[in-house]
């Protein structure tokens, strides 16, 4: 009841969702007010100070683990000769400088051949190599499409539609109605886990929740 009537008021006395806010609208101005903020003069000075020592932000350490790929920089064939005596110069070593890269999301097919054999002398026995096992099967998404979606859209609280808009991108368009029954084909797949996770939840002293939708 008292949700009701908190509701009731709301819609009477509220403002109207039709209505937008002068603050509002300058929301994302911020950057063009300090644009246009003009500066005061400020007259140069010259002051003395103490000669110090520059301390250095904390620099991010690149894993070791990563893959790594060396670009070789070389001199042109025209400057390995020493300018005073025309003597080749010689590879004494390098100065390294490592970036991070990025590899963009790729698609690839992936071509189950199951061979067929057959007996040349009675010609009369053939067998083929069984069909392995699909998460859906005669479904054309494989087992790391699947989980890459699901991930994408729990994990990583991205929406089936934008996920389709992202494919696109990369040159496959995917029906959104595929993507939604390949999601619930995977709920029904995990859920053996699902039922193990809730025993275990239920078997606490104390529960916390988050009732935040993704």
């Amino acid at each position: 009841m008292q949700e009701k009537i908190d509701l009731l008021l709301s819609q009477k006395y509220a403002a109207s969702s039709e209505k937008i806010s002068v603050d509002q609208l300058g929301l994302f101005n911020k950057a063009e007010e300090l644009k246009n903020e003009v500066e005061p003069e400020v007259v140069a000075e010259t002051t003395t100070v103490k000669s110090h020592e520059r301390q250095s932000g904390p620099r991010f350490s690149i894993p070791a683990e990563l893959l790594r790929e060396e670009i070789i920089h070389d001199l042109p064939e025209s400057e390995k000769l020493c300018p005073k005596d025309g003597t080749v110069l010689e590879v004494i070593g390098s100065e390294d400088h490592e970036q991070l890269d990025i590899i963009p999301a790729q698609i690839k097919v992936l071509v189950h051949c199951r061979l067929k054999y057959a007996c040349p002398y009675c010609e009369q026995h053939s067998v083929t190599v069984a069909k392995p096992k699909q998460p859906i099967e005669k479904s054309i998404a494989s087992l790391r499409l699947l989980a890459y979606i699901d991930v994408q859209k729990y994990a990583d609280t991205l929406p089936l539609y934008r996920q389709n808009e992202m494919f696109k991108h990369i040159g496959i368009a995917l029906d959104r109605t595929n993507l939604v029954n390949w999601i619930v084909k995977c709920s029904e797949l995990v859920q053996p886990l699902i039922n193990l996770l809730t025993e275990h939840s239920q078997q606490q002293p104390l529960i916390h929740t988050d009732e935040t939708t993704l």
